[in-house]
């Protein structure tokens, strides 16, 4: 089956990094609608790279980037994220003296409209039940999964149309690592497509509908999840065989 659905995000010819020290080459991909895209490769490859341009938190310096149809190469993070983008960092970033309830507060920020803001309270209750319930709670007073529950359920608050996550499940606990993969499909199955950078890459590439493998700031393959995980380059390259 082609990827005929409605093109969110397109990546073409992406040159970033840090500084003068080039980490994307040229990179190419796109997500659609209702889809999971996961992006592996070594160590260095230069995933989180692609996302931090993405996001607005690297210069692109050659390339395109646009979402829903609309070019944003370069622009702020805060425009970004008003567009309808969230982006779920590495490593959580939570506050640990701020409250669950103040965490959603934060996420919360751009939206203006009273009903539209209980409504998404209201959708992070029905992903999240357990997590509003201990809406009083100081984030260092949770584990570890449940702060990654935490970071998740604030990037949602936005209502986004695109959800960029990077390496969701690291630090955590195998259980853990379950639960958070099947709140993305849950997060999926709502109609919210999801561009993921994960370690994980057997993994990610089961639960994803399409792949990319990048090595050293390029392209390397690209494919439907399933069949990545066939190719037996990209099991010897990559999944260890």
């Amino acid at each position: 089956m082609e990827r005929r659905k409605e093109k969110i995000l397109v990546i073409d010819g992406l040159v970033s990094g840090y500084g003068k020290m080039e980490i994307l080459h040229g990179v190419s991909l796109s997500v659609r609608s209702g889809e999971i895209v996961g992006l592996i490769g070594p160590n260095g490859a230069g995933k989180s790279t692609v996302l931090k341009a993405v996001a607005g938190l690297l210069r692109i310096t050659s390339g395109k980037v646009a979402f829903l149809g609309e070019e944003i190469t370069n622009a702020p993070p805060y425009q970004v994220v008003a567009k309808g983008m969230a982006f779920n960092p590495q490593g959580r970033v939570i506050f640990p003296d701020m409250t669950v309830q103040e965490h959603l507060d934060m996420g919360a920020w751009t939206i203006r409209d009273r009903k539209e803001k209980e409504a998404g309270f209201e959708r992070i209750h029905q992903l999240f039940p357990w997590l509003t319930e201990k809406k009083k709670r100081k984030a260092a007073q949770m584990s570890g999964g449940e702060q990654q529950m935490l970071s998740l359920a604030r990037a949602l608050m936005i209502q986004p149309k695109l959800l960029l996550l990077d390496e969701p499940s690291l630090g955590l606990s195998p259980k853990w690592v379950k639960t958070v993969f099947e709140k993305i499909v849950e997060i999926k199955n709502s109609g919210l497509p999801c561009l993921i950078v994960e370690q994980k890459a057997a993994m990610i590439l089961g639960y994803s509908d399409y792949g990319y493998v990048l090595e050293m700031g390029n392209n390397r393959f690209e494919g439907k999840g399933h069949e990545l995980l066939e190719n037996p380059d990209v099991r010897r390259l990559y999944l260890g065989g």
